[in-house]
């Protein structure tokens, strides 16, 4: 049983509650396809404060809605897993995933990738480490310096300098048995399975059982705790530090970047497996068109700092499935 048997509960639980809400944009149509659905469902799941996410989702929707010419419905669930479960069910037609739960639609709810994100040019990320306590995670000195962004924020054990993961990984090694860590989501690939896969790694303690795993439901939010001494140690994608400096100016200076994970290929977009091929191609350019537009860019960088989309690859998406089922997702 344990915390793997509570995350299925979890999922058949969010499965529930979305039924209870009614049904995505059309029946299933076979493996074959069937019928373009009159409507679609857009499904996404917190990555900052839920109300304004809400808002900029329905934002984009109905730029997709316009350029698709069929109404697109847009959902916040609670979760990743609550997302791969609408796919499965057929509450959501389209879904923007983290990419182990990108791979999860694909292997659960035979789901079919079409798109990636594209972030400061390059289609992967990292997970960043972070700390209130650079006494004790930080083996080199903290140096501040301007981030791609602009802002000036605190780094330590080469964060500063490097430019792709793993970084730091052997401060990692001084988080001890029975530590509480500040995750983001049990779904999410840089705010859980590449961390805790680095821990179990790097000092032999199972994250499932061995230290007091918290889930903070978006990345901003684990900034956030870190930064108020809720947690010594948290994690995010780099730098979700930015998400947060008008909320807190004094950010860059109380929350330390200590490490990165490896490279995580980037998020993306899964149709429902059941839509006829044609339609799933429609909605990829659909969604590339209106990225294209500054009305689109706008949009998709309020809902997820989407700056890109390029055709999804299957393969790099393995790394991530790798890493779920050594973790035992």
């Amino acid at each position: 049983m344990g915390k793997r048997a509570a995350r299925v509960a979890g999922m058949l639980a969010a499965g529930a509650l979305l039924a209870a809400c009614g049904g995505g944009g059309g029946e299933a149509a076979g493996p074959d396809g069937g019928a373009a659905p009159e409507r679609l469902v857009l499904g996404l799941v917190p990555s900052a404060e839920v109300d304004q996410l809400v808002i900029d989702a329905e934002g984009l929707g109905e730029l997709i809605s316009a350029e698709l010419g069929i109404p697109v419905e847009t959902r916040v669930t609670d979760s990743y897993s609550a997302l791969v479960v609408a796919m499965q069910t057929g509450q959501a037609d389209v879904g923007l995933f983290g990419p182990i739960a990108l791979v999860q639609s694909v292997d659960q709810a035979g789901a079919v990738p079409i798109l990636q994100s594209v972030r400061r040019g390059t289609s992967t990320y990292h997970t960043q480490w972070m700390t209130n306590d650079p006494a004790r995670f930080c083996t080199t000195p903290v140096v501040q310096a301007p981030n791609p962004e602009g802002q000036v924020f605190n780094y330590c054990n080469g964060t500063d300098t490097a430019e792709t993961g793993p970084v730091g990984e052997e401060a990692i090694g001084n988080i001890a048995e029975g530590d509480t860590v500040m995750f983001v989501d049990e779904g999410s690939a840089s705010g859980y399975y590449y961390p805790a896969t680095q821990i179990q790694q790097v000092t032999g303690i199972d994250p499932l059982t061995g230290i007091d795993a918290q889930f903070a439901g978006g990345h901003p939010n684990s900034v956030l705790a870190v930064a108020r001494g809720d947690v010594a140690v948290g994690v995010s994608f780099d730098d979700a530090r930015n998400d947060v400096v008008e909320e807190d100016p004094e950010i860059g200076s109380k929350v330390t970047v200590f490490a990165w994970s490896a490279e995580i290929p980037n998020d993306g977009v899964a149709v429902r497996g059941d839509l006829p091929e044609d339609f799933r191609q429609r909605i990829a350019d659909a969604m590339t068109t209106v990225i294209e537009t500054p009305e689109g860019a706008e949009a998709f960088d309020a809902v997820y700092s989407i700056e890109g989309l390029v055709p999804a690859d299957p393969e790099a998406l393995d790394v991530a499935r790798q890493v779920a089922a050594n973790f035992g997702g």
